[in-house]
This record gives C-alpha cells, structure tokens and sequence, in this order.
C-alpha cells in the first residue's frame, strides 16, 4: 500500500510538471503589452485622436482642384489609426470635451497658427484672394474635403459628411483691408498697403481647423457640413455672390463667427435678436440756378439731425451722419451752382432702416424746394453698398450658447451687446436662419487691444483653437439634434 501510493504521488509531480512547462510556452509566445496598457488599460469611453499625430505624415492629395477627388478611398481609415468610440448619437459635454481635446492637440494649434500667419502676410482685396483661396483649396485637398470652385470669383463652398439632409453652414470670409500695417512682427504684411486688419485671416484658419476635425469625425455626422469660404466682406458684398452662385443651396441654417477686441480671448460672446446695424450710404446732389445751393445743404444737413434726435424711439438705436460736403470750386468769388454732400446711415431693425432711407430723402429734397433749389439722393443701391441689420435668429443663438456652453462651461460664454458695425453675412440671414458671433482675442499683455480697421491691429492667437473647436461642435451639434 505504501509503494502504490509513493508511485502516485511521483505520477502526479511529473504531470504537474509538464503542464507547467506548456503552459509557460504558451504565455511566453502571447503578444506582449507595453507598460502603458497595463497601467492604463483602454475605457470604453476612452477616444482616439491620432488624426492630429499624423498631421506630420504624408497625407493623400487630390489633384482635382474644381471638385476635389469622390474616390473611394476614403479620408477615414487613411488617417485615424482607430476608430473614435464614442458615437455621440445622443449629444452630450463630453462630445464637446472630444472635439475641444482634438482642436488643442499641440500639433494642431501650431499648424493652425502656421495657416492663419500665412494668409496674413499675403493680405488680399475684395475678390482677387487668389494666393489665399489656393492655400484653402490646397489644404482641404490633402483632407480630401469635397468642393466646389469657383463661387464668386474665389469662393469655395465644400463639404463634410453624408452628402444628405440635414445640410448646415459655416462661413468664414477670406478678404483683407486697403491699410498698411503698423504691427512689427514676424509675420508683418508683405503687400504694401495691404493688411488683414479685420481678423479674416484667423476666420479662415479657423474654419480650417473646423474642417480638420469635422473630417476626422465624418463617420459621427448625422448629415452634411457646408464650409463657406467667401469673398469681399468688406464693402464688396461678397455674399450676395454666393448666394447668387449657390452657396446655400440645400442649406437650412448657418453660423459664422467673427474675433472681437472687446472680449477675452477664447470667450464667445452672441445675444438673440438684432446685434449688427443695416448700414448704408447716401450722396445728395443740390443745384440752383439762380438759388443758392450752399444755403440749401445747410439747411438739409441740419434738418437730417432731427430724424434720429427727434422723430426716432430714443430705445431703438439708429444713425444719420453726414460725413462730406462739396461745392466743387474752391473760387470763393463765385457762387456755386451746385453742391454735394453725402454720408452714412445705420439701424437694427428693417422697418427703421427702410424709414430712415425715406426721410432722409424727403427731407433732401423738402430743403432744396425751400430755397428754390432742385436735389437728387442716391443711395447706391445698385452699388451692392447696402446691408441690412443682423438679426440672430432665437433657436440658432439657444444652439450657439448651448453647444459653447458644451465645450467650454458656461465661463466661456456671454451674451454680447449690439454694436453700429456691419456684416454680409446679414444677407445669409434674410434666407434661412442664421447666428453671428465672437470669439475673444483681447489680451493687454500681448497688445491685442486694438479695434478692427486699425493699422495697430492684432490678434491673441490663442483663441484660433477654440474658434475651430467651436465652429465643429455647432456643426456636429446641430446634425445631431435636427
């Protein structure tokens, strides 16, 4: 009975032993798992987002440059080495947190900058953005963003997602000012006289970088993003010829954003209702015979006070200010037979706009009846020289403040006062429902303190992120809740 059992015992270690030693072989040929994976093992709320790793990485490039290439070999795979989990089919803050984690990857926030200081030292007027659409068009190409080109002479209109309804918009203008730049830096304006004084440049970078993470994010949208790159916002009105050429074909909303000196960098500031004036101008021509058409300028010029300070409600803001007056003969021996003057106009509403265009001229050529005198008043409206007010619509200023609100926490938004300024993209809200608003650049400390149209002006390029995060979740938001 003790040998048997002995004999066991000795069956049982060999056994254990050999298991043992396959065991061992078999672990020992399983693929091993780096240190980071065992200390920080994946979530399933974790995201991939090495689309920005690999911005350093060729990229595929269309030659296409009227439509860039529909080839079936799609942006998606190319690029992102895993899928982004979270679907964000119900919307959420952390789709925000996504989005916002992407935008300020440090590889993107320098590249963003690089294409923002690009544009800026090749500042170029209303509708000759030639060198600036190209380096849009060149950049969507190696996203492989679908576009269409021309629209206005320089326009592109593309787009990022199913290709079906819902169809939204996002716009950005492209155009640079008549000013010579007084800022000594780096990246200081290389065209004389010209300089993007007015923040264009930043709103094309940023809508740049809303494309960037819109593509990378493409299987996520639940229909289709309309980038709008346009033309000749200053003065040009550039977007009545995207409108004319079909930027907003199948579009049912549209949002677009513009940097503001008044607001800390990277907030985004809006309000609902009217928060850019109609703007518009007139010139008046005076001529008497045998009158005197200096004493009847001077009466219209003091009469057109009364409009604002006295006929107008003192709660709903408007502006008549004549700015030039002109006889044309500097003989002060001879009477002038005929004098011209002219000015601005602005309201925030429509009806006070349109009023405003109606008395001025009748009171132009009331005065010059007075003085036996006869007047014309043009206000040039064949000219494209005027805008009508900027009238956010409720539910897309409730989408803006939500979705900033998302992105950043309620500190990262305010609401925004109106101001006398105008916009084209007022002529996309007579259409379908729109939202303008800011984004912050002012920061003492860097000097980014000046107002647009200033010679002195610059931006804190800090906020060129944000703006991009911000534009993508509008859009990505706003597919997901319609």
């Amino acid at each position: 009975m003790n040998f048997i059992l002995k004999n066991s015992q000795f069956l049982q270690i060999i056994i254990i032993l050999i298991a043992t030693i396959i065991s061992c072989t078999f672990i020992s040929n399983a693929p091993e798992k780096s240190s980071a994976q065992i200390q920080n093992p994946r979530k399933s709320t974790d995201h991939d987002f090495s689309y920005f790793e690999s911005l350093n990485k060729p990229i595929f490039k269309s030659k296409n440059q009227s439509s860039s290439s529909s080839s079936s070999n799609s942006y998606s795979n190319s690029l992102i080495e895993k899928k982004i989990e979270n679907d964000c089919s119900v919307w959420s803050r952390a789709c925000g947190e996504e989005i916002l984690e992407m935008a300020t990857k440090p590889e993107n926030v320098k590249w963003i900058k690089s294409i923002r200081r690009k544009i800026h030292e090749n500042p170029e007027l209303a509708f000759e953005e030639h060198e600036t659409s190209a380096l849009i068009r060149k950049e969507l190409d190696e996203l492989q963003v679908k576009y269409r080109f021309p629209l206005a002479k320089t326009g592109i209109r593309a787009m990022i997602g199913t290709g079906k309804p819902p169809f939204v918009a996002i716009r950005a203008d492209m155009d640079a000012l008549p000013i010579q730049e007084a800022v000594e830096w780096e990246h200081k304006s290389k065209n004389a006289g010209k300089m993007h004084a007015c923040g264009h440049d930043a709103h094309s970078a940023m809508l740049l970088g809303a494309a960037r993470i819109l593509k990378a994010r493409e299987n996520h949208l639940k229909g289709t993003v309309i980038l709008i790159f346009q033309p000749a916002e200053e003065a040009g009105n550039g977007a009545k010829r995207m409108i004319k050429d079909g930027a907003l074909e199948n579009v049912e909303a549209i949002f677009a954003m513009h940097i503001s000196h008044l607001i800390p960098t990277a907030v985004i500031g809006s309000r609902s209702g009217p928060l850019l004036a109609g703007c518009g101008f007139f010139k008046a021509v005076i001529t008497g015979e045998l009158a005197d058409p200096i004493l009847a300028a001077s009466s219209s010029v003091i009469s057109l006070q009364g409009i604002v300070s006295r006929e107008s409600n003192p709660l709903d803001s408007q502006v008549v200010s004549v700015t030039f007056l002109n006889n044309g003969d500097d003989d002060v021996d001879v009477r002038a037979k005929k004098v011209e003057f002219g000015g601005t106009l602005r309201a925030f509403s429509n009806t006070s706009f349109n009023l405003l265009l109606k008395r001025i001229e009748e009171i132009i050529i009331a005065q010059a009846k007075v003085y036996k005198c006869s007047a014309t008043v043009d206000f040039f409206k064949n000219s494209d020289t005027i805008y009508p007010p900027m009238v956010n619509d409720d539910r897309m200023y409730q989408h803006v403040q939500n979705s900033v609100i998302d992105l950043v926490g309620p500190t990262g938004f305010r609401v925004a006062q109106p101001v006398m300024g105008a916009e084209d993209f007022s002529f996309y809200s007579e259409i379908i429902p729109a939202a303008f608003f800011y984004i912050g650049i002012k920061n003492e400390t860097l000097g980014s303190i000046h107002s647009p149209h200033s010679p002195h002006f610059m931006i804190d390029e800090n906020a060129l992120p944000i703006g991009a995060a911000t534009h993508a979740a509008i859009a990505e938001r706003y597919l997901n809740k319609h």
